[in-house]
């Protein structure tokens, strides 16, 4: 019996990177899972590594389904959670990965870029979350994670990188520093009633392929800010099957506070602890 036997989960932004280590081990630990991402083909298919995805969970024995929605919509995303539900059924799990970063120096991001990142970043995760808790208020049973970032604090001086770096990233650090309180907030409102809502992020950059791309020299300077995605989707885990409320937390600081191991995105294999280095090298083969 996996941890998420018999439940049914919603990750977004799940055609790639963390979304798509979440959704293969909730799917290993037993969960039939709903995959969303805005990808779309030729009369409206589902292309790329969300169908991949899918796919690859069905030929390991797991249930797994995907849902179009692009969150920046309003109107996409209004009726998610019904479209993800008529797949499985009611949902346990919602998972609010998905999010959008335009980089810019504080006194150059657009209006435009802001309001983009607000809508995927903030809006969404309300909306889905508002989506959800009816069903799950009824049921008296469920989990909402939020993914933020640490970029949601401005770093101490001096900067572990250079100063473009931290400052590049102020104002989608904003949005996800209003996603931490809302998740608080809403915590606290919904834990009495068996809801359980947390938000999680690694320690500066958990490192995917596409992470390794874009910050690979960071990763390579200082290899203490890059996790595996292992440690990450881990904490995930936890947070989706634990009774936690309104956390705001570390992916390698809740590991360790609970002396988690960290397994395999299969669920197969124990393969370190919360302080699992990430491999550059084996990421951009």
């Amino acid at each position: 019996m996996g941890e998420c036997e018999g439940r049914v989960a919603l990750v977004t932004g799940a055609s790639r990177g963390i979304g798509r280590g979440i959704a293969r081990r909730l799917a290993a630990e037993g969960a039939s899972v709903v995959l969303s991402a805005s990808r779309l083909g030729a009369h409206g298919a589902l292309v790329g590594t969300l169908e991949a995805t899918v796919e690859e969970i069905q030929r390991a024995g797991g249930r797994a389904a995907a849902v179009a929605a692009d969150l920046s919509s309003d109107r996409e995303r209004s009726d998610l959670v019904a479209r993800a539900e008529a797949c499985f059924g009611p949902l346990d799990v919602l998972v609010n990965n998905a999010a959008m970063a335009r980089f810019a120096m504080p006194s150059a991001s657009t209006l435009g870029d802001r309001r983009k990142m607000l809508e995927v970043n903030l809006h969404a995760p309300i909306d889905l979350a508002q989506q959800v808790l009816p069903g799950m208020r009824t049921r008296g049973r469920g989990w909402i994670l939020n993914l933020t970032s640490d970029s949601a604090r401005q770093p101490a001086v001096p900067y572990r990188d250079s100063p473009a770096a931290a400052h590049l990233i102020t104002a989608y650090g904003a949005t996800k520093a209003a996603l931490d309180r809302y998740t608080e907030g809403l915590a606290h409102e919904v834990a009495g009633e068996g809801i359980f809502v947390s938000a999680l992020a690694p320690v500066a950059i958990v490192l995917t392929q596409e992470a390794a791309r874009v910050a690979g020299h960071i990763a390579k300077n200082h290899p203490d800010m890059a996790e595996p995605m292992e440690v990450m989707v881990e904490a995930a885990v936890e947070l989706v099957t634990g009774q936690h409320v309104g956390r705001i937390v570390h992916s390698r600081q809740l590991l360790h506070e609970l002396a988690r191991p960290v397994r395999s995105l299969d669920g197969e294999r124990v393969i370190g602890d919360a302080f699992l280095p990430a491999d550059l090298d084996a990421v951009l083969v």
